[in-house]
């Protein structure tokens, strides 16, 4: 998303047949590729992309992500959706050794150094998958990171939608709206691990990290709250899918597929087979023109970027995503893990991420093809179920049988972890400092969400809602310091501390929309009784267009 494009004018015919033209040869040549055996193997690398939030001295969102970059010099920080948000890119690692806690030392210190700049403009940095004092105020086209490829990507999926994005999620509140932009997207942040492939033992693995991550999502979500109500575990994961879905009603009877999604069913062959489906089923967003020649590169020995497959791909958000690169002129090929959500804290994050490459890579080892021994449908059910309900989800596995997520996890999901970080001579305190996190956060059912939750119960009425949120975000900043797990943590204080009550600038930070009217031809006995019964001293007045006449 941080890629800089040069979309060609709206809607222009010719250019989409000619980057069409482009990315047909790009995946022609990929095939070749893989035919050729010019993708490398043989090498095991990790990565991470980590997103965060810049709130204000009220914890608020702060929209200074562009003073902040450019404080940090730019690279390895890039821009995101919103001026509210940043990211930064870790460099690829090979899996060995201390590769885990190596990665918790980057991380922190990319994270710290992200802070300082922050400070230096009032801000600060927060890791979390969404932010609780988030507004639909704060999704105005005013906060979007001023980068011709955002306004390309708003214009581009609001011309497929033809009309406002409607959000609905149901949880113990529902959330029922309408937004007119791409920036509902710009509400979630995630880490986004990385794990190099062999090309021809892609099929295989991606289909175990299809299966695995719905476990490893129970046992990591971060984001329950969204403007305000209490909706899934991991409310990410509906939020991300409906804010950029482009179907109309009448192609959602057709079951056409979602942009952003996990998938139909396993993957039979190679990461090919992937892009062959996305391109059956999506229209590319951008339309850019394309100078490299993917074929003739090939002919002179050359190894091309495949840039129109890469622009395509960008725009396809699978919670487990295939990426071509090349680095150092060596083409390799990636599953990118996209559904972890960001914090609690780092340590969190690593543990997050150390999980899922030893899920995958141990149950290789253990169950080898895993499409022949559990259904998709299964696998696809698993972590929706963890999305909506995290360490409360029932997870069916390979034996056929449903079980509780945590009893899964324990005995069976960090075994294999274990086991698959050892074939790799990661270092054995790694393993147990990581998998230890994930084990003490499973044994005591203190995900993230689960904090969050717990710590909105002890608040209760104190305060108003946005008060609320408000300390739920300054607690996190300020345990997100110590960088100790979250279930080690204590429930967030309530609301009290009037130097971040006094920041509050929003008319809606005052005022509730939990209201209690009357019709304008109900009996004023009914006012008298409930302004008795409700302790209340105004009631509006509406028509049956439920318009405001009166008070």
């Amino acid at each position: 998303m941080g890629r800089e494009v040069n979309p060609t004018p709206e809607g222009s015919p010719e250019a989409q047949r000619a980057f069409t033209r482009a990315l047909l040869r790009d995946i022609k040549a990929l095939e070749r590729m893989l035919d050729e055996g010019l993708i490398e193997t043989g090498m095991r690398r990790i990565g991470a992309e980590q997103e965060m939030f810049l709130v204000d001295s009220g914890f608020h969102p702060s929209c200074t992500g562009g003073e902040v970059r450019e404080r940090l010099g730019g690279a390895p920080f890039t821009p995101e959706l919103a001026k509210f948000n940043l990211e930064v890119n870790l460099d690829p690692s090979m899996l060995r050794g201390s590769v885990f806690s190596d990665l918790e030392q980057a991380f922190l210190t990319r994270v710290r150094q992200a802070s300082e700049a922050a400070r230096e403009e009032g801000a600060e940095v927060v890791l979390t998958g969404i932010l609780p004092t988030l507004s639909m105020t704060h999704l105005s086209l005013d906060n979007v990171t001023p980068r011709q490829r955002y306004f390309a990507l708003n214009d581009s999926l609001n011309r497929l939608r033809g009309g406002a994005w409607q959000l609905r999620i149901d949880g113990v509140d529902e959330l029922l709206i309408e937004h007119d932009s791409v920036m509902l997207e710009a509400c979630n942040t995630s880490v986004q691990v990385h794990l190099q492939v062999d090309p021809d033992e892609f099929a295989v693995l991606y289909n175990i990290a299809q299966a695995v991550t719905g476990p490893v999502l129970a046992a990591s979500v971060n984001s329950p709250l969204l403007f305000g109500k209490r909706l899934w575990a991991e409310t990410r994961i509906a939020l991300f899918q409906q804010s950029l879905d482009t179907r109309s009603a009448e192609l959602r009877t057709r079951d056409v597929t979602t942009r952003v999604n996990f998938g139909e069913d396993w993957v039979k062959s190679s990461v090919a087979e992937v892009y062959h489906e996305d391109l059956a089923r999506f229209r590319s967003l951008f339309a850019e023109e394309v100078t490299e020649d993917p074929i003739a590169m090939l002919d002179a020995g050359e190894i091309p970027k495949l840039s129109a497959l890469g622009l395509f791909n960008s725009t396809i958000y699978r919670w487990n995503r295939p990426c071509y690169g090349v680095g150092d002129g060596v083409p390799h090929i990636r599953i990118e893990c996209r559904a972890l959500p960001s914090g609690p804290t780092v340590v969190d994050e690593i543990a997050n991420t150390a999980f899922w490459i030893g899920a995958v890579l141990g149950a290789r080892e253990e169950y080898g093809d895993i499409s022949q021994l559990m259904d998709f449908d299964d696998a696809k059910a698993n972590f929706f179920a963890a999305a909506k309900l995290g360490l409360r989800a029932a997870q069916t596995w390979t034996d056929g049988e449903s079980h509780p997520a945590p009893r899964l996890i324990l005995d069976t999901l960090i075994p294999l972890a274990r086991a698959g970080l050892e074939s790799y001579r990661v270092d054995a305190e790694d393993i147990d400092r990581y998998l230890g996190v994930i084990h003490d956060r499973v044994k005591t059912l203190s995900t993230g969400s689960r904090w969050m939750m717990r710590s909105l119960s002890g608040m209760k009425d104190t305060g108003t809602r946005s008060e609320r949120m408000a300390a739920l975000v300054a607690a996190t900043s300020e345990l997100q310091q110590t960088n100790q797990p979250v279930h080690t943590w204590e429930p967030a204080p309530a609301p009290g501390a009037a130097a971040w009550r006094q920041s509050f600038e929003r008319v809606e930070q005052y005022m509730t929309t939990h209201l209690f009217t009357v019709n304008e031809d109900e009996l004023v006995d009914l006012v008298a009784f409930l302004m008795e019964k409700k302790s209340i001293r105004h009631i509006l007045v509406e028509d049956g267009a439920h318009n405001l006449v009166g008070i």
